[in-house]
């Protein structure tokens, strides 16, 4: 039965590499030469950290104005800018970055093992940046100590841009500090 297993777990290993190498080869056929430079990439990077600063925004809304219909509505509208335009460019990062923040470790190489660590250890220097100016802003904006409300809304919605934070960031980074390519025509340059 342990024979089995070890086979079992062997194709399933080989079928997502497979899958992973098919789909490399999809995103370098499919991406648009456009992202092939570092500067489209940091626009798309700035997009999605514009994104995230959405969240945070949502946040402050609900924290100003809830209850309100106000503040439901200018929610609604958030989120569906996010829904609409979001989600496209998580894609859209995860495609440039060719998932370099979602893959196993043992599916990069050492390059990339090292870029996902840079990327990872920079938003987690930025995430904690966040936590300290939400804990000062709360600090500041919540006086009143015991007496004081705060909107249940404008929690849950902290909350939320928080987990966007620690979760999207890494990718923004990611796609922030790819290096680009080296030449194609690397054999031409040698050999002149």
């Amino acid at each position: 039965m342990t024979n089995r297993t070890a086979g079992w777990r062997e194709r399933s290993r080989r079928r997502r590499t497979d899958r992973l190498a098919a789909l490399d080869e999809e995103l370098e056929r499919r991406l648009p030469a456009r992202y092939a430079h570092r500067r489209t990439r940091r626009v798309l990077a700035g997009a999605g950290a514009a994104m995230l600063g959405l969240f945070w925004v949502d946040a402050a809304v609900s924290w100003a104005l809830a209850p309100s219909d106000t503040a439901m509505i200018v929610n609604f509208v958030i989120l569906g800018v996010l829904v609409v335009a979001g989600i496209p460019l998580a894609g859209q990062l995860i495609a440039v970055t060719r998932g370099l923040t979602s893959r196993r470790e043992r599916e990069l190489d050492e390059r990339q093992l090292a870029a996902r660590l840079r990327a990872f250890a920079t938003s987690h220097q930025a995430t904690t940046v966040v936590l300290f100016a939400v804990l000062v802003a709360t600090m500041i904006a919540d006086r009143e100590g015991r007496e004081s409300q705060i909107p249940g809304a404008a929690l849950f919605l902290i909350l939320f841009a928080l987990l966007a934070t620690h979760t999207l960031l890494p990718l923004v980074v990611a796609a922030w500090q790819t290096p680009d390519p080296p030449p194609a025509d690397d054999d031409e340059g040698e050999a002149g």
